[in-house]
């Protein structure tokens, strides 16, 4: 349970860090923006790392299926777009997938 805690808690700085630099260069806002970015992806690399997972690549392919569904959340929450059934669809065969790889068997 703490892995996916730290898994989703690393999204979300992932998510805010790359919306600073999209809010820097694609919504033209204020150059200070890139600075809780820059902070922002700097947590979520050292997040990444605190997961119980032994090998690197696992852990990234867990990360991505939540990475996947905590992106669908931000659309939701902070660009108030509501995703389609295609986006739910899709982001629950990704849950599936990194929780069968969270929590399956070695």
């Amino acid at each position: 349970m703490k892995d996916i805690v730290l898994f989703t808690t690393a999204a979300f700085f992932e998510i805010f860090g790359c919306f600073a630099f999209w809010s820097y260069i694609r919504l033209k806002n204020s150059v200070y923006w890139l600075i809780p970015g820059f902070i922002s992806l700097i947590l979520f690399a050292f997040l990444l790392t605190k997961v119980q997972t032994e090998f690197a690549g696992r852990a990234y392919a867990i990360y991505g299926g939540i990475y996947i569904a905590a992106s669908l959340m931000w659309l939701y929450f902070v660009e108030h777009h509501t995703p389609d059934k295609w986006d739910l669809i899709g982001s629950s065969f990704c849950i599936a997938g990194a929780l069968m790889i969270l929590f399956m068997p070695r």
